[in-house]
Order: structure tokens, then C-alpha cells, then sequence
């Protein structure tokens, strides 16, 4: 199955990132991923009562990496392994302007 995940850091600009070719990542494996670039990049949490839901890891994820992570081939490619596997989905927008994950 194709996975690939779509970006958008600024409006107008959409960055595809296509896994065709990449080992899919294990579920657990994809949310402590996830979890330790939340930590790393100090994010915080989207919701007041702190509980942080995967969706809301991806896109803060998202927003805190910018453009500079996203320039790395080898971040970004591990980015959407862990995207795809942790919301167990073949196909996701991550739209940081709006602060909207879809499938």
C-alpha cells in the first residue's frame, strides 16, 4: 500500500511526502518517535487540559520543525513514517496555517 504525507507550513505551500520504497514503522515505535521530538522540540500542549492526542503531537511536531527540518530528507522521510504508522492511516494532510490534521 502507497503511504504519503502531505505538509503545509505556509499557506500556498504544500511539501508531498511519498514512502513508496520506505519500511513502514511499527506503531509503538512511530508514537515514541513522535514523543521524543515533541520533548526535543519543546513543544507544548494544544489543549488546556494538557492531554495530548496524536494528531495534536503530528502537528505540533509539524509546526515546531519548519521548513529547517523539513529540509532534511532523512527528518522529514522519518516524519511521515511515524505520521502514517502512529495514526494508522495511508494518507494524511498536516496543515500547521489552519492547525488541521486529515486523512
Amino acid at each position: 500500500m502507497q503511504s504519503e504525507v502531505f505538509v503545509t507550513l505556509t499557506p500556498g505551500d504544500e511539501l508531498r511526502l511519498d514512502l513508496q520504497g520506505s519500511q513502514p514503522m511499527e506503531h509503538e515505535q512511530a508514537r515514541r518517535w513522535l514523543d521524543d521530538e515533541f520533548i526535543r522540540m519543546e513543544c507544548e500542549p494544544l489543549r488546556a487540559s494538557g492531554k495530548v492526542l496524536l494528531a495534536d503531537k503530528v502537528l505540533t511536531v509539524a509546526q515546531a520543525a519548519g521548513a529547517r527540518h523539513f529540509a532534511d530528507a532523512q527528518w522529514a522521510t522519518q516524519f511521515a513514517r511515524a505520521t502514517v504508522a502512529a495514526l494508522s492511516r495511508p494518507m494524511v494532510r498536516v496543515d500547521v496555517p489552519a492547525m488541521a490534521v486529515s486523512f
